[in-house]
């Protein structure tokens, strides 16, 4: 597609979606039609371009980082360093060594009539992917829906217009060096609201829409769409430090899960600790946390353990920070903390830290988000993390697919049904 400017009229962004959208239908027939082996081939050349444009694509995020005035972590996610494109690339390469989702799935049965019935799976086909501050997301998301034969147009966030595309650059050369449609993998021509708008509106055209980014775009998205949508809700994720926690483990785990990378969806918002051990504990966290950059919002019964904690008010509890900013509350035990997850939590991902196993069994059984963790750091909701080379997204949703959605995710059946003759009756 070529670039449109910033103030696109609506009318030029829906000739342009639906020219963007002709161009992937065709490639997701040709892609979907080829052997494992040669889509595997496009992914491993197109994390070799990624690598050997680096420079490039560096020059391009140092452009959008030159414009940009949000936070620090933000800024963080926003920011591509050499290790970060050697990420992508390699996500790219982790991706193509994984078992094709397209074969080796099928099932079979024979009724009694002698009709056999085969389910296999299939491509979704057009996924419209609307992303924000990430550029790495793009590549991910194309990787995946390459390697499970679909064809994807991705629309970053107007702060990474640059830096998304020279990713999308550089996993182009690569399709076009293993003989593969390039117009399985289109980048937005603009920036533009307007294009986002036509994308929600393409039934028909867009088979699937996947936002990733925060709030108000996933609510935007499910309320506008008229296409359907695999969304998450905020990444509103809670660590919870039972009585029997090993102490050195809960500090090194809460430390991680919040200060990592506090950015991200997976981040830790909420820290959940038993009312026993808060007086040894509580502390402790706090200081090491603090010593982080950390800030604070706590309940009451928090703050007389700490008086100098800022108090939490009613939104609090709430909120995805994306930054820097833990919530604390105490809670009287394991079900208190359910109680507490299931008012303010998004059911993205929810830990707990103990060395008692059958308090953690009964938490990961009752725990209704998409993932539950035991003595484990929330960071670790990720595709890449959980073997699926990376991740298109996190689903919170009861439809289709939950938590990491990998290649796997993004197929759906279709059935063969072959008979003899037969006629029903």
């Amino acid at each position: 597609m070529d670039t449109l400017p910033q103030d696109t009229p609506p009318q030029v962004a829906e000739r342009a979606l639906r020219e963007a959208t002709r161009a992937a239908r065709e490639a997701a027939r040709t892609l979907a039609r080829q052997p494992s082996a040669k889509r595997d081939a496009g992914l491993r050349l197109a994390a070799l371009a990624l690598r050997d444009q680096a420079a490039s694509i560096r020059e391009a995020n140092d452009r959008d980082l030159a414009a940009f005035t949000g936070s620090d972590a933000f800024r963080d996610r926003l920011m591509l360093n050499p290790a970060r494109i050697e990420a992508m690339a390699r996500g790219l390469d982790d991706i193509a060594a994984l078992p094709d989702p397209l074969s080796g799935r099928s099932e079979e049965w024979t009724r009694p009539n002698g009709l056999r019935i085969r389910r296999v799976p299939t491509p979704i086909g057009v996924i419209g992917m609307i992303y924000e501050s990430r550029p790495n997301v793009g590549a991910d998301a194309a990787g995946i829906c390459l390697k499970s034969g679909n064809a994807v147009i991705l629309r970053g966030g107007r702060e990474s217009f640059h830096s998304a595309a020279a990713i999308n650059g550089a996993v182009r050369t690569g399709l076009a060096a293993a003989g593969l449609p390039v117009d399985a993998v289109q980048n937005a021509p603009t920036a533009d609201r307007a294009f986002v708008a036509a994308m929600l509106g393409a039934a028909g055209l867009i088979d699937l829409i996947i936002p990733r980014g925060g709030k108000s775009l996933v609510e935007r998205v499910q309320a506008e769409a008229r296409v359907p949508v695999l969304a998450h809700a905020a990444g509103l994720c809670h660590t919870y430090v039972h009585a029997a926690a090993d102490p050195a483990m809960a500090l090194r785990v809460l430390h991680n899960a919040k200060l990592r990378r506090p950015g991200i969806c997976g981040a830790t918002e909420t820290l959940l600790l038993d009312t026993g051990v808060a007086p040894v504990l509580l502390p402790g966290l706090v200081a090491d946390l603090a010593g982080g950059g950390c800030t604070f919002r706590a309940d009451a019964r928090a703050r007389a353990i700490v008086p100098d904690l800022p108090a939490a008010n009613g939104a609090d509890f709430d909120t995805e920070w994306l930054d820097r900013v833990l919530s604390i509350a105490l809670v009287d035990d394991v079900d208190d903390a359910l109680a507490h997850i299931e008012r303010h939590g998004s059911a993205h991902t929810e830990a707990i830290v103990t060395e008692d196993a059958a308090v953690a069994e009964y938490f990961l059984a009752r725990t209704d988000s998409a993932v539950a963790m035991w003595n484990t750091s929330t960071q670790f909701c990720d595709g890449g993390e959980f073997g699926f080379g990376a991740e298109i997204g996190i689903a919170t949703g009861r439809i289709h697919a939950r938590g990491p959605v990998g290649p796997e995710q993004l197929t759906c059946f279709r059935y063969q049904v072959r008979g003899t003759g037969q006629i029903r009756q």
